[in-house]
């Protein structure tokens, strides 16, 4: 049986054309009465909109606004490259793309950032930096606006978002765990660096990591965090400081972003040999760390998947519908010296 069109839902409801595009589209002008006709026809005909050939019969655009850190990031730029790949392709036919960047410790600027904006001309926006009560706000003042919003690579969970677009930071944390004590056999303590413990991605990352070590490794001590805060020196500096005067360091945890950095302190600390290190995130770093032997693994997630994703999911939010969920799944890769891509 043929799939039942809108000249079928007009015949049965007995109006015009114009009427059933006025009531698909929720457009002013017909009575209730005439609503309620045309409603009926589509439910008993089973008929189900093609939201895509619509917005394409509209010449609707898509604006979507992606709001990324800002500073020396491989990482970061691995998204960006990501994105201008996308726009290029099917994923991205009627988006319009915009990419803005934010210094991510600054939440006053980051809320300007925000509140900058025009929500009148945006359909989506996606959001990779800290939640704090600042942000917050500005997440809750966009969505009033009618503007989907979805958190990337690190979730905003105590916010107004729609969706969260990344992995699992606690299994990702869990995982990076599991890596160390099977591959470190004997006692010692593990350094744990990371850019900021303000990013969620890296709260539940040392959460996952800490219950696996504590749980079953206990031969093993995990040490507290060394923020960078964005400063490569200082990464470099507290590392070397630390890998030095703690004979007893057998392996190395990153969880975001400053490898480069990291691993300059560990080569002249002229211990990196000894030490089992593990890292988030495959960049053009870490590819080189693990073909030199200097990195044991890398916890990565797809960018493209990642970029594709966000897309999808703020088009599906814009036009009110259900989200593919096992299709949007961001997958945990381990990638090591052997299986590189």
């Amino acid at each position: 049986m043929n799939k039942p069109t809108v000249h079928d839902i007009a015949k049965e409801a007995g109006v015009s054309l114009a009427t059933v595009d006025r009531v698909l589209n929720a457009r002013p002008g017909v009575r209730e009465k005439t609503i309620a006709k045309v409603q009926g026809a589509v439910e008993r005909l089973g008929y189900v909109r093609d939201t895509y050939a619509a917005n394409l019969a509209r010449q609707r655009l898509y604006h979507f606004t992606f709001v990324l850190p800002e500073g020396p990031s491989q990482f970061t730029d691995t998204l960006k490259a990501a994105l201008k790949e996308a726009t290029s392709s099917q994923i991205a036919d009627r988006i319009v793309l915009k990419v803005v960047t934010v210094p991510l410790h600054d939440p006053h600027a980051i809320v300007r950032t925000l509140r900058s904006l025009n929500a009148a001309r945006l359909d989506g926006v996606a959001i990779m930096v800290p939640e704090t009560p600042q942000v917050r706000d500005a997440v809750a003042r966009l969505k009033d606006a009618g503007v989907k919003v979805v958190a990337l690579v690190s979730d905003l969970p105590n916010s107004a978002r729609d969706y969260f677009i990344g992995i699992n930071s606690i299994a990702a944390g869990r995982t990076a765990g599991l890596l160390m004590g099977r591959l470190i056999p004997r006692e010692g303590e593990v350094l744990v660096v990371t850019n900021s413990m303000r990013s969620r991605d890296s709260l539940d990352r040392r959460l996952g990591f800490d219950q696996v070590i504590s749980n079953d490794f206990p031969r093993l001590k995990a040490l507290p965090s060394i923020e960078s805060y964005d400063d490569a020196e200082r990464m470099e500096k507290i590392t070397r400081e630390v890998i030095m005067s703690r004979p007893d360091i057998v392996g190395v945890y990153s969880m975001g972003a400053g490898n480069m950095p990291l691993l300059s302190a560990l080569r002249k600390s002229e211990r990196l040999a000894e030490l089992v290190v593990i890292s988030h995130e495959l960049t053009p770093a870490t590819r080189q760390a693990l073909m030199d032997n200097e990195i044991a693994a890398v916890i990565a997630q797809n960018v493209g998947h990642l970029v594709r994703s966000a897309m999808r999911i703020l088009r599906t939010l814009s036009d009110d519908l259900p989200i593919f969920e096992a299709q949007e799944r961001i997958r945990i890769d381990i990638i090591v010296r052997e299986n590189l891509p």
